[in-house]
């Protein structure tokens, strides 16, 4: 049975290579029948910027981006976030604080990274 899954990502993607390797499980995730949502934290919204230079595992980041795209994973990212710092081909919300905490309670499943 699908389940709805929230893969939080809140670590740096400057200092490990954790949040590439989160945004490779959600990809999977959402190729099979889960309803998969990704929450990015923090400086995780890098993962979705044109400066990837700092990232560390940026060539896998790259492999794996034009996938995220095409599936059209949903993105949630706090309000605060600069809206013109994100890629504009992805699947991108912005909420609050509350609605992301109400969010995460709703969902089956959460992997937080």
């Amino acid at each position: 049975m699908a389940k709805t899954i929230a893969v939080v990502i809140q670590e740096d993607p400057r200092k490990t290579h954790r949040p590439v390797e989160a945004l490779r499980i959600a990809l999977g995730l959402v190729a099979g029948s889960h309803t998969t949502t990704v929450v990015l934290l923090g400086e995780a919204h890098r993962l979705l910027s044109d400066d990837l230079d700092d990232i560390v595992d940026i060539d896998i980041l790259e492999k794996y981006l034009p996938s995220v795209e095409h599936l059209e994973i949903p993105f949630i990212l706090p309000s605060e976030t600069d809206p013109a710092l994100i890629r504009k081909e992805f699947s991108v919300r912005y909420e609050s604080d509350e609605t992301i905490r109400s969010l995460i309670k709703s969902m089956d499943r959460t992997l937080i990274f």
